[in-house]
Order: structure tokens, then C-alpha cells, then sequence
């Protein structure tokens, strides 16, 4: 494909017309060529700072150096891939070397394809290791999309189509432990999913000791607690796994995304042995979460070189150390915005939302539908200025009046720099709602013009 028109076309035609109209609403659409570390370069060989990663995937940077030549390496070695009648011992080095990381009491890795597959891993190990078949999550919270992932879902967009088909569950709001406690009363909940760090629920922290209270009302009802790793594990908050801030270890954790460095898919279900044998120790349990790629050695090679590469390159310090530089920096880039209502964050993982703040007539007179345009509109349209400014940026799934900055690990001062630049510009360009709401009526007309005018004859 010589062009971003014909990459459109292809792609409307044969994979999701819907998500291209989406991204030609404003003009967000680039024909990506290149990317490497934290810089991303398009076709007409402008260059942007990834500051999304890959929704939490690209943990080491785009196109690691170390991580290829291993992949490479593994290629070559041209090994039989599909060891379904023997054990495939890149994957038993893979668990031994990330329990050994995780400590105990994990002991056993369920390895899968994807996040949504292992968080239905957990809640299959959870029905079976507790006779029972509730879940609790919170709402805002962020599973997967699977059928069973679904069913914890905290979006109503996302389920409403199948709500039919999947099974429903218990939402508690975040950091609400007198909810929680109501719904694990009658001792019938197989477990509680939780994220540490709700990041498509917009970057909430918990409260203070919410996760050492929630897993003692686990604890208290014969409940597990199944922590959702996915997007904060391996070293995005600033430790190796957000539960190592907990005084005592979930029951279960699950892993994907950046657990191979965005190279090839995998996910991974991590508990005890104790569960792990009650649920599936029985001979004729041994494949109730099997498929045919899961384990795949060229996937755990990648993720065995992923854990590698964290601890000796100093990964986790460094997102802890640049975390809380960027996140004062962009505090204080921010301050007393208009339409700024809060920048929080943990680790390379912020948050900058868009609302009321009580300036500007507007938001006096009406912050509600300040509010509620930021949630519809303005929040995507800050993303696309953000893009024009050369700094990748995207709203969080459930909340797009929150901007997610959520760059590599591998940042170093001058990327933190661009990232900085890029927000305190686009936001000195947009102080009122009036102002955001003509311009970005503006660029839509634009756009509209440019797609009839190559509109096929």
C-alpha cells in the first residue's frame, strides 16, 4: 500500500470501516512507518513521542534491540512449536523465572494468549476452587472483552449489546468498602476483581489500605481476590507488581500486555499451588484453560527476555524516579488551567482530566454540561492536538475526559521533555469551551470537505 488513502480503503473494506470514519472524524488517521524506543515516525516523516505505549504494552520501548536479537534467535533455532504431547520447557522456564520474580506464595503460571483470557482463567480457577459461581468487581473497571471478561466489565457501551448473553455480576463503586463488605455477606462470591489502578476507569488510585481491606472481606467470606495486573504490572507504577504494596500477596494475579514487550501475544494467570490444585489437579481438569497457542515458546521466549531486560536495565526504578518527575512536572504545567480539574497518577502512569474547575463563565454557570461536553468531546479533541504536536496521547476507555500519559519505561529526560512541551502548549492554545467547540467544529467541516473530495467517483 503506496498511501494512507489506500491503507483506509483496505482496511474499511476488509477489517473496521467504523474505527477509520472514527479516526477521520477530526483527522487523527497516520500511516505509521517506523518506531523505535519511545519516538514513532510517520510516512511523512514527522516524529512523535509515544507517551500511550500500546495501552501499557510497550514497556521497554518500540522495537528493543535485545529483545529482537532474542526473537531472532529463537527463529532460527527453528524448534517444534507445538508440544502438545510433551512439556514445552521455554514455557516452564518462563513460570520458574516469573514466580521466582513474584515470590511466594505464587507458584503456578497458566499461560494464555491474551488479557481478557486470563482474567476468564481466574474466574474459572475461582469457580472451581470455591464452589461457587458470583463474582464482585467495581465499577469503572477495566477486564477484557471477552464473554466471561465481559460480565466484570464497568462499561455499559460495551456490554449493553450482550447483555443477553453474558452473566451478570455484582458492581461495587471503587474504593467503597461498605459495598464491598454487603456483597461478600452471604458468603456465595467465588471471588473479587480488582485492579489496583483502575486506568480505563481514568486513572483512579485506591484510597489508602482499600486493597489490604478489601483482601481481609475476602479473607473473612472464603472469597478470592483476583488482582488484575494487566496494564500496572512489570514495573509501570514504579514496583515490579502493584501488589507488592499490599501487606500480603491477592490469591491471584493476572498478566499480559507488556509481559512480552508488545512483541507477541501473551497473558498469564499466576496463583498458588494450593489453588491451583484444587481447581485443576484432577486429570481430567488439566485442560479446562488450554488452547492451541497458549505457551507458544516463541511467546515465552519473548517474556523471559522481557523480565530479563526490566531487571537489568533498572526499569522499575526508573518509572518510579521519572513517574513522579513527569507527574510534578505536568502538575505545575497544568496549574490553575481553566478546564483542569485534576492530574494524578503512580509510576508512568498519569492522569489529566478535563472538567469544571470553576473558571471561566461557563463553568460558574453550567460546570455539568462542562462536564459532560469534556466526557463527549473535548477530551478526544485534546488527544488529536496533542497528536498535530507531535506527543501520542489517548483518552481512558471508560473516561474520555481523562488524557492517559502512559509513555515506555525506557523514557528518559528529553522524551519526558517533549511530553511536557506538547500538553503546556496544546492547553495554552485551549482555555474556553466556546473556543474548543469552534475550532473543533471547524476541523470537522475540514475533514468532512477532504473525504468528499476523495469520496470514490
Amino acid at each position: 500500500m503506496d498511501s494512507y488513502a489506500e491503507l483506509c480503503d483496505a482496511y474499511s473494506r476488509h477489517v473496521n470501516p467504523s474505527f477509520v470514519k472514527l479516526l477521520n472524524v477530526f483527522g487523527y488517521g497516520r500511516r505509521v512507518t517506523g518506531a523505535r524506543g519511545v519516538t514513532v515516525v510517520d510516512e511523512q516523516g514527522k516524529s512523535y513521542v509515544d507517551a500511550i505505549a500500546g495501552f501499557g504494552s510497550i514497556n521497554l520501548g518500540h522495537n528493543p534491540p535485545r529483545l529482537v536479537a532474542a526473537l531472532h534467535a529463537a527463529l532460527d533455532a527453528a524448534p517444534y512449536r507445538f508440544l502438545h504431547f510433551a512439556p514445552c520447557e521455554t514455557a516452564a522456564a518462563c513460570a520458574q523465572a516469573l514466580t521466582r520474580r513474584m515470590g511466594a506464595p505464587f507458584e503456578r503460571v497458566t499461560f494464555v494468549n491474551t488479557g481478557s483470557d486470563a482474567v476468564e482463567a481466574a474466574m474459572k480457577l475461582a469457580v472451581l476452587a470455591t464452589g461457587r459461581d458470583r463474582f464482585v468487581h467495581a465499577a469503572g473497571g477495566y477486564h477484557g472483552l471477552g464473554f466471561g471478561a465481559l460480565s466484570l466489565m464497568g462499561h455499559e457501551r460495551m456490554r449493553k449489546p450482550f447483555k443477553g448473553l453474558i452473566t451478570p455480576q455484582t458492581a461495587v463503586p471503587w474504593n467503597d468498602l461498605e459495598a464491598l463488605r454487603r456483597a461478600l455477606a452471604k458468603k456465595t462470591v467465588a471471588a473479587v476483581v480488582l485492579e489496583p489502578l483502575q486506568a480505563e476507569g481514568g486513572v483512579r488510585l485506591p484510597a489508602p489500605g482499600y486493597l489490604d481491606a478489601a483482601l481481609r472481606l475476602c479473607r473473612e467470606t472464603g472469597t478470592l481476590l483476583v488482582l488484575d495486573e494487566i496494564q500496572t504490572g512489570l514495573g509501570r507504577l514504579g514496583s515490579w507488581f502493584a501488589y507488592e504494596q499490599m501487606r500480603e500477596p491477592p490469591d491471584v494475579v493476572v498478566l499480559a500486555k507488556a509481559l512480552s514487550g508488545g512483541m507477541v501475544p501473551i497473558g498469564a494467570m499466576v496463583t498458588t499451588r494450593a489453588l491451583h490444585d484444587k481447581a485443576f489437579g484432577k486429570m481430567d481438569r488439566f485442560d479446562l484453560c488450554s488452547s492451541t497457542f497458549a505457551g507458544h515458546p516463541l511467546a515465552c521466549r519473548a517474556a523471559l527476555e522481557t523480565l530479563a531486560i526490566i531487571e537489568d536495565d533498572g526499569l522499575v526504578a526508573r518509572s518510579r524516579e521519572q513517574g513522579a518527575r513527569l507527574l510534578a512536572r505536568l502538575r505545575a504545567a497544568t496549574a490553575g488551567h481553566p478546564l483542569v480539574a485534576d492530574v494524578r497518577g503512580e509510576g508512568l502512569l498519569i492522569g489529566i482530566e478535563i472538567g469544571a474547575t470553576g473558571q471561566g463563565v461557563l463553568g460558574r454557570v453550567a460546570p455539568g454540561l462542562v462536564n459532560k461536553m469534556s466526557q463527549v468531546a473535548l477530551g478526544q479533541w485534546l488527544a488529536f492536538r496533542l497528536l498535530e504536536a507531535g506527543c501520542l496521547v489517548q483518552t481512558a476507555a471508560h473516561r474520555w475526559d481523562v488524557l492517559k500519559i502512559e509513555p515506555p519505561l525506557v523514557l528518559d529526560d528529553a522524551d519526558a521533555d517533549r511530553i511536557v512541551e506538547a500538553v503546556k502548549s496544546v492547553l495554552t492554545d485551549h482555555q474556553s469551551v466556546p473556543r474548543m467547540v469552534t475550532a473543533m467544529t471547524r476541523q470537522m467541516h475540514r475533514q468532512r470537505k477532504h473525504a468528499d473530495a476523495h469520496a470514490p467517483a
